[in-house]
């Protein structure tokens, strides 16, 4: 503990001598650890920027989270649609602690992520709505978004696991120093080939974090109802674990920051449960409240909700005040009304286009339609 308080001292004269403002020491609660001599720390160091940056993110991405629901709701945005508003300090708090030249795959609960890796708001909203200026072009929708070093969103429960790990096992191969981010929710953590991912990875030694965000339901199912063990963190069995307050962007933060290290210096495979809750159902078609109550809803809501947490922390702290944290927040609105004007106003891509891309680099390709007569061509 006198180790640990001299090295934050330290810490803080260090930046008081390069001249930044408001540092401060947080403490949260230990992390449950599986199969570790050492766990992440309890006490960090936030600076003011750093708390402002997660604020705007975190409103960021609830706020457009809020507008794809208004935006379902008016039939504008169709087909599949699950939101994340509830678990925004799991990806703004890895984020944190990882670079974006390391790598991350999900599942579909992704637009999150998709902005933490470097979507635009604009780009997220047009592919919901299917348009050209969407991040894939319009040909993904809400499950498919992709950028640089981001697998997607992958629509087969679980199936992104072993995607993840051979990107691991790319980055082992290639001799970077990068790691793969490997995220899937509750209810994939029963699926067998995550199980067989395990065992390869532990084989191996690869440089995968894999993180399951644990939301408390799997769809309609309570986690209680889904598995024998909900110990999540321990079920890596020979590979070690965490678990974590996923509402606490800090915790989130350092868990991640203990978990890089972890694979960065060659340990191999490392397992984190985040314990997060999401506020709307499982997707857009669920209601979310036949399987839960709406006060355990808004329990949740009022006693833990992440963007509340940091909110108070900020203001507690003297490290923002009211006003500044409403002017973020009346710039983030705009920003996500713009970017839904452009997402409804944008046109369609033409038929023409369907095809493009199939192949990354290659002489344009004929493609069969619908019928064999029809014939549509394919550029890279």
């Amino acid at each position: 503990e006198g180790k640990m308080l001299t090295n934050i001292s330290n810490v803080l004269r260090a930046c008081a001598q390069r001249n930044i403002s408001h540092l401060f020491v947080f403490y949260f609660k230990k992390c449950d650890v599986f199969k570790l001599d050492e766990a992440p720390a309890t006490q960090v160091v936030m600076t003011r920027d750093e708390g402002l940056q997660y604020y705007r993110t975190m409103q960021t991405m609830r706020r457009m989270e809020l507008k794809a629901d208004q935006l379902y709701k008016q039939k504008i945005i169709r087909g599949f649609c699950h939101l994340y508003d509830g678990q925004e300090a799991c990806a703004v708090g890895i984020e944190a602690s990882i670079n974006l030249k390391d790598h991350l795959i999900t599942a579909y609960r992704a637009h999150g992520y998709t902005l933490t890796r470097g979507g635009t708001v604009k780009e997220i909203m047009a592919e919901l709505t299917g348009r050209r200026g969407g991040i894939a072009k319009g040909k993904g929708g809400s499950m498919h978004m992709y950028c640089k070093h981001f697998y997607g969103g992958n629509g087969i429960v679980g199936a992104q696991v072993p995607l993840g790990a051979g990107v691991a096992l790319a980055c082992k191969y290639k001799g970077t120093d990068e790691l793969c981010v490997c995220l899937y929710g509750d209810g994939a953590a029963n699926q067998g080939q995550i199980f067989e991912t395990y065992n390869m990875a532990a084989l191996w030694k690869l440089p995968v974090i894999f993180i399951c965000e644990n939301n408390r339901y799997g769809m309609g199912t309570s986690v209680e109802r889904a598995a024998a063990s909900t110990d999540y963190f321990k079920r890596g069995e020979f590979i070690p674990g965490l678990r974590v307050d996923g509402m606490d962007i800090l915790c989130v933060r350092e868990a991640t920051r203990f978990a890089a290290d972890h694979c960065r210096s060659g340990k191999g495979p490392i397992l984190m449960e985040l314990q997060t809750y999401r506020y709307h159902g499982h997707s857009m078609s669920d209601p979310g409240v036949s399987y839960r109550t709406r006060e355990e809803i808004q329990e949740v809501r009022s006693k833990s909700d992440p963007i509340s947490l940091l909110k108070d922390r900020l203001l507690s702290n003297n490290m923002a005040s009211v006003e500044e944290l409403k002017e973020i927040d009346v710039e983030v609105r705009k920003e996500i009304e713009d970017a839904a004007q452009f997402a409804t106003t944008d046109p369609e891509p033409p038929l023409e286009e369907l095809c493009n891309h199939i192949f990354s680099n290659n002489p344009p390709v004929e493609v069969r339609g619908t019928n064999p007569w029809a014939k549509l061509k394919s550029l890279s």
